[in-house]
């Protein structure tokens, strides 16, 4: 089972000045993310959204994180 801390750090190694937040949202695979970030400034919400959900594509794709929903915002 893949933590919060563990979601978090491989969000920050990609994107280091990163805030984020996770909420558990059931069963230790459903997350909830705030993600808050000056690289997301000019960035299409799609692109946002890629830049976050890369780093844990093997996770997704294994269903170690079966839904993950984001917000990303600028500070």
């Amino acid at each position: 089972m893949v933590t919060a801390e563990q979601i978090a750090q491989r969000i920050r190694e990609a994107i280091p000045d990163a805030q984020v937040t996770l909420r558990d949202l059931g069963g230790g695979d459903h997350w909830g993310a705030t993600v808050v970030s000056a690289a997301f400034a000019g960035k299409s919400l799609i692109e946002q959204h890629k830049m976050v959900k890369e780093p844990l594509k093997e996770w997704i794709r294994s269903e170690e994180i079966h839904a993950f929903t984001l917000k990303t915002e600028t500070p």
